[in-house]
């Protein structure tokens, strides 16, 4: 029985609910055990009933009796307990002046070994125990004894003053310090952001400028077919440049000719490969630009989007850039183009635009199903009394360095 006592441990009579050592403890038919208090609580709050410990469920809410041999030992070992505490407070020293006194001791004060900031309380050896082995009191933080510990928390954050602020010259808890922090580490970090963001954006012109250089290398001879041109539109004689006019020139209403919106389309179509092919849009305030299928409605007013047979992006009021995806998405970009490269990648259904000289992607359509042939699409828009005269041109194509 002696040598058994010795082996018997705190964790041996701990309840899982409470994590205290157990009051009329009640065993459930999985074989667990709690306070019958702590299982009754938990049950009455939990619906269905099941175990704590292993969470088998119970169909019907078990009867619970108090496991006499537990209780006995338990009791036991608070006997053992309280005997082992009496001897021990004999060979503990008793407080001086001057040293931090045991706020649990009864009488004799003993000298604390340390005082928990969560307890605010400071402990002798004996009373020290349970911070020592019961899971729950393990948690909180011990330092060495001090006095008066409610001084030592933060009355705003109920946390310890662990810091000292120079700039303040106080002490602070944790939370004090997001708030009371040096000016000289927030410019540290501002400065490192800074750089950081500056270093990304040298790499990401470095890989624009070499997808730009590698799309360049499929630039198309594209000229405008004057078969497609709305009326009110003015090419000139090679068939590079676009304008919108407020005179209306008496020409045939043939299939392929845009009746109602200011469009004109290449003459050269693609229905394979990779093409690509640069327009100057300096000067302007309106304008769209991209690739169309061939069999896309050209009579009265049409919609610009993918599910029509338009791949587009155009510009409005002088600042305002939409990619038409239907619905069309605003783009943000840096920098106004004054020149948009047109890549087309038709097996892998892509249409890319770029800023060619800021060397940057402008928008991407994605997985395009393209199954007939496609077209350079140009719309300069309507000249606005003058605001918007300048001509959509298109440009020869010299391949970055």
């Amino acid at each position: 029985m002696s040598a058994a006592s010795n082996l018997r441990s705190e964790d041996q009579f701990l309840c899982s609910i409470c994590l205290d050592v157990f009051t009329d403890p009640v065993t459930t038919s999985c074989g667990h055990n709690f306070c019958k208090h702590c299982i009754t609580t938990h049950w009455d709050i939990n619906v269905p009933c099941q175990c704590p410990m292993c969470k088998k469920v119970f169909k019907r809410r078990p009867k619970l009796h108090i496991n006499t041999f537990i209780s006995e030992m338990v009791a036991q070992f608070k006997h053992e307990a309280q005997q082992k505490t009496s001897s021990s407070s004999s060979e503990q020293q008793v407080s001086k002046p001057g040293e931090v006194p045991c706020d649990v001791c009864t009488g004799t004060k003993l000298k604390a070994l340390k005082s928990c900031l969560v307890c605010l309380t400071s402990y002798c050896e004996t009373h020290l125990e349970p911070h020592l082995t019961v899971s729950g009191l393990k948690r909180h933080q011990l330092i060495d004894p001090v006095e008066n510990l409610e001084d030592r928390m933060c009355t705003k954050h109920d946390k310890p003053l662990e810091l000292f602020c120079q700039t303040d010259q106080t002490c602070v808890c944790m939370l004090c310090s997001v708030r009371v922090r040096p000016p000289s580490y927030e410019r540290t970090v501002v400065r490192a952001v800074a750089q950081l963001e500056e270093t990304l954006s040298e790499e990401m012109k470095k890989l624009f400028e070499a997808e730009l250089k590698r799309v360049q290398q499929y630039a198309e001879d594209v000229t405008l077919d004057p078969d497609t041109a709305h009326p009110k539109l003015i090419l000139s004689d090679d068939g590079k440049q676009v304008h919108h006019s407020d005179v209306r020139k008496n020409l045939p209403d043939n299939p392929e000719r845009f009746s109602q919106c200011v469009i004109v389309l290449g003459k050269q179509s693609f229905s394979s490969g990779r093409f690509y092919f640069e327009v100057q849009v300096k000067g302007k305030t309106d304008w769209d630009l991209g690739v169309a299928r061939e069999s896309i409605n050209r009579k009265g007013g049409i919609t610009l989007s993918p599910q029509d047979g338009y791949w587009t992006i155009c510009l409005r009021n002088g600042n305002e850039y939409k990619a038409l995806a239907g619905p069309s998405v605003r783009l943000s970009l840096k920098s106004q183009p004054e020149k948009v490269g047109v890549f087309v990648d038709y097996e892998e259904g892509l249409v890319s635009f770029y800023d060619v000289a800021a060397a940057a992607l402008i928008y991407s359509f994605t997985g395009c199903s393209f199954t007939e042939k496609l077209y350079p699409y140009l719309g300069p828009c309507p000249n606005y009394g003058g605001k918007n005269s300048a001509p959509l041109i298109i440009c020869p194509v010299n391949q970055t360095a």
